[in-house]
């Protein structure tokens, strides 16, 4: 399959993405304390009074306003004089929102100058491959997923073909919408790895499933058919993967009231299940006694991959220690598993093994991958300190090639800085890069949350929760004022959807947190309310100023991560590629790397 290398695109110079780095730091110094700041806090706190001079009406006029074209001499405006015109120097406000929303334009992505144009690399990519035929992702998939699947499995597939591998591990897999694609649509072998025991236990249900589609689709395909649609298509949902946190239960800190706020503009993450497809009767066997209690997958997600065939996916449940090292009689039994898979399989070479594995920075996998060849990792939408960890293995492991890793859930990252522990052993998530560690660089929690805020969304139209942070901000006052407490275990989730009222909310609410609401009567409750309500449009102008600097904050993030790899002395390539469309994909940009060729 190895063909000739041809010319990459050209890529940021190590010293130029550093330098773009350290420009962004000096902006975000100053502008990050409107990020760290939490809503929650906005009215007990007094945020708007220690961060804005402006008034909230003027603040939202100025973001409001259409920004004029950038200049190709941006860059030399933006120093430290221009700053001390948008910050005040003394009290570290901010002063001048035009300025403010004209900086963090210039810092974000598009205009830094430091991405690859997709079209560029996969015009370097494409060689004398032609472009695939058959599958249609909206078949079996929502909109949204549809389009990443579609945009990454062809980039994918063109890296595959240019590096000379056959073999694609993909990290946090999920439900194996790309790794079913990949397999599929492009011919790959894909061992997609999830730490969700319960997505593989789900394999015989699901075959069940694909039996019963898979003629159907065959048919409406051969015929040509564009417009029919295969029954239950999944719900348009905004999900992510994480296979470098454990199962989350419902009780978990990403059901807090700081996500359930943002919940249309930050991911959900959760563990999401893979799809898998039918193989042999000796590894039916093998699947049916590693079949555990667990509740089976629903109805609706089981049809979720109903358009692949019975022998297109071979299945592997694996076990694991208390999610750390794979024992002893783990490894013999997948050894064995794959032993009998290879003797039975069909002679297509598309499949698809989805496997259930805890990943870590320090994971080996062949531990994991019995028959591990050369090949490429990726990962769609892999959440915190996973994105990050993929990034690890790729350089550490001889075996992968090439890196294709989109990442999410900033807030879950692990930071050095933000604890403040003198822990040289831990993998940490943020930061990656030499620069920003020896400038002990600190986003934390709350900025990387800010980071999740779709801006593109916004400005076509999808509005803050703007109500909803004001209940739950008058919410914290009343808690503080009224009992006394100011960090609570407890987390009032997403009680505003299932309120009628402010009233109705903060009865629920007090509930839900174990306060005793008897002390407080309406019209205490509506006192409040009453006391906040003209104040509302602060919190509306506070949060627009949080969304138009959140590309910023991921620029950071990213840029780090684009630093560490070039940082690597195996690497040929790496680039940062807007492979999404931002307002159907906010978590749209991909970190791409290849080794170099005597690594090949």
């Amino acid at each position: 399959m190895r063909r000739t290398r041809g010319a990459l695109p050209a890529q940021l110079p190590a010293a130029e993405a550093e330098e773009a780095l350290r420009r962004l730091t000096r902006f975000l110094a100053r502008a990050l304390p409107l990020c760290r700041a939490h809503t929650t806090e906005f009215y007990v706190r007094g945020l708007w009074e220690q961060l804005v001079a402006a008034r909230p009406e003027v603040v939202l006029q100025a973001l409001r306003r259409p920004l004029p074209e950038a200049s190709g001499s941006a860059a030399v405006l933006w120093d430290d004089d221009t700053f001390s015109d948008v910050f005040c120097e003394n009290s570290k406000k901010l002063i001048n929102v035009h300025l403010f929303a004209l900086a963090a334009r210039h810092y974000s992505l598009p205009n830094l100058g430091v991405c690859t144009p997709l079209e560029d690399i996969l015009e370097a990519l494409r060689g004398d491959s032609q472009g695939a035929s058959g599958i249609k992702t909206d078949e079996f998939m929502n909109n949204k997923k549809s389009h990443e699947v579609q945009a990454m499995s062809e980039l994918v597939d063109k890296i595959a073909k240019y590096c000379g591998v056959e073999q694609v591990i993909d990290i946090g897999s999920g439900k194996g919408y790309l790794s079913s694609f990949l397999s599929m649509q492009y011919n790959l072998k894909v061992y997609g790895i999830d730490s969700s025991k319960t997505n593989t236990n789900g394999a015989h249900e699901r075959n069940r499933k694909l039996k019963k589609h898979w003629k159907t689709y065959q048919s409406r395909a051969r015929g040509g058919s564009e417009t029919q649609r295969l029954e239950k298509p999944m719900k348009s949902e905004v999900k992510c993967k994480t296979i470098n946190e454990k199962p989350l239960s419902n009780n978990s800190s990403l059901q807090s009231q700081e996500l359930g706020n943002t919940q249309d503009l930050v991911p959900s993450c959760v563990f999401t299940e893979v799809a898998i497809s039918e193989t042999s009767k000796q590894t039916e066997i093998n699947l049916a006694q590693a079949q555990s209690d667990e509740s089976k997958l629903s109805e609706e997600a089981l049809a979720i991959l109903s358009i692949l065939p019975a022998d297109a996916v071979e299945v592997f449940s694996s076990s694991h220690c208390n999610y750390g090292e794979i024992c002893e009689e783990g490894k013999a039994q997948r050894k064995m598993a794959f032993i009998k898979a290879k003797v039975s399989k069909s002679s297509e070479s598309n499949l698809y093994f989805p496997l259930t594995s805890y990943i870590s920075a320090e994971t080996e996998l062949s531990d994991i991958i019995t028959d591990l060849e050369d090949c490429i990792m990726v990962g769609l939408h892999t959440c915190g300190d996973l994105a990050a960890n993929t990034l690890r293995i790729f350089t550490a492991k001889p075996e992968i090639k090439a890196v294709c890793s989109v990442g999410c859930c900033y807030h879950l990252l692990s930071e050095q800085y933000e604890n403040q522990e003198d822990c040289t052993e831990e993998m940490w998530g943020f930061p990656m890069c030499q620069y920003l560690k020896d400038e002990g660089w600190c986003c934390g929690r709350n900025a990387r949350m800010s980071a999740c805020l779709a801006l593109e969304r916004v400005a076509v139209g999808q509005m803050l929760p703007t109500e909803s942070l004001f209940y739950r901000a008058v919410l914290q006052v009343i808690i503080e004022e009224t009992y006394g407490v100011t960090k609570s275990d407890r987390h009032v989730g997403k009680i505003f959807s299932k309120s009628s009222s402010f009233l109705d909310y903060v009865r629920k609410s007090l509930k839900k947190l174990e306060l005793d609401d008897s002390k407080l009567p309406d019209s205490c409750i509506m006192d409040y309310y009453e006391k906040y309500k003209h104040r509302m449009n602060e919190l509306e102008a506070f949060n627009m100023l949080k969304v138009v600097l959140a590309p910023c904050v991921e620029v950071l993030i990213l840029l780090d991560r684009l630093c560490y790899l070039k940082e690597q002395n195996n690497i040929a390539w790496s680039g940062l590629v807007k492979l999404f469309d931002p307002v159907k994909s906010p978590r749209c940009y991909a970190v791409i790397a290849l080794k170099k060729q005597s690594c090949l």
